[in-house]
């Protein structure tokens, strides 16, 4: 396969998945501001801390207000990593490589666009209950995903497209993770009250695990809530079950065999993998879940570079970060 379709399938993938998650962070912020005793800035804070673009809100906006921070997350055509920058992206990777894609994924993927591309004419409206169209948007990312395994061949296209849908994903449950890090830190009375309960419980409905961790655990508690988002082996949206994926579509693409490595992105990520599948609870809890989720955003930046060099041929160090390259959008 050409290095060029490659790289606009991996990414592709990469931007529907962060577009869908940013709209999970936006809802389950908007639910935690109902339930809390304050007025809410906290929580709308923490989620622009947990992106790394504090500054570039700052910039931009006066105060971490609802509206602010969802017109700079949704609809902020000036910030890259917001929704309507993500399908654009998205969008413009999957125009130059139509032929490879089915009919019915690419008018998905360009009505995806112009469904949130409307509603930015009109962001107030979204902010004050962004319940019903971060919704939308999670649908419609489901709908993509479903579309792409049931429409594509199960070939080198559809694993670059998975692996970049996997490797997306575990960096933002990571991240969601880490919200609630950033919340706690002006008062860690909260531990442990009903207040504590309520932001876990935040947590797994933005990830859509609320029933399936209830069926598997019963009662919230912080320490269970962790385990299952990073360790579950059978929740779509763990990270653990995200990193088996995504290595199981790398593997397919080098044709390697189980337990062994043909580069270095293969390398990498397996030894992500082998870290986390032989580490529990109680270690993380010790390191620091933020520490923890720190170090493993930093893994898997390392291990997106590494995908970058060995098949699209480019050198991320060189370039611009992780986040924002895509050679076919630039291009």
């Amino acid at each position: 396969m050409l290095s060029r379709v490659a790289d606009a399938l991996y990414w592709m993938a990469r931007y529907l998945e962060r577009a869908e998650n940013i709209a999970r962070f936006i809802d389950v912020n908007w639910h935690l501001t109902l339930d809390q005793p304050q007025n809410g800035c906290q929580e709308w804070r923490a989620l622009v801390q947990v992106t790394g673009d504090t500054d570039g809100f700052l910039r931009r906006y006066s105060a971490f207000s609802e509206e602010n921070v969802t017109a700079f997350l949704m609809f902020d055509t000036n910030y890259p990593h917001s929704v309507i920058s993500c399908l654009r992206a998205a969008r413009e990777n999957a125009r130059s490589i139509r032929d490879i894609l089915s009919i019915d994924l690419w008018e998905q993927i360009n009505a995806f666009y112009h469904l949130v591309e409307r509603a930015g004419k009109n962001p107030a409206q979204v902010s004050v209950n962004p319940d019903e169209f971060c919704q939308q948007i999670r649908l419609r990312g489901m709908m993509i995903d479903g579309i792409t395994d049931n429409t594509m061949n199960h070939g080198e296209s559809w694993h670059f497209t998975r692996l970049g849908r996997f490797l997306e994903r575990a960096d933002k449950t990571s991240r969601i993770l880490d919200v609630k890090y950033f919340i706690l830190l002006p008062d860690a009375s909260y531990v442990g009250t009903a207040i504590d309960d309520v932001q876990w419980v935040a947590l797994l409905r933005a990830t859509g695990g609320y029933s399936a961790y209830r069926q598997r655990y019963g009662r919230i508690s912080p320490a269970s809530v962790a385990e299952y988002l990073l360790f579950s082996r059978s929740f779509p949206r763990a990270i653990l079950f995200s990193l088996a994926m995504a290595q199981t579509s790398l593997s397919a693409i080098n044709g390697t065999p189980p337990g062994t490595f043909h580069d270095k992105a293969e390398q990498l990520l397996g030894k992500l993998y082998a870290e986390l599948a032989y580490m529990d609870i109680s270690a993380v809890f010790k390191m620091g879940l933020h520490e923890f989720t720190d170090n493993l955003q930093i893994d898997l930046n390392a291990v997106n570079n590494a995908i970058a060099e060995v098949f699209f041929g480019y050198d991320f160090n060189a370039q611009k970060t992780s986040e924002a390259v895509s050679v076919s959008v630039e291009g």
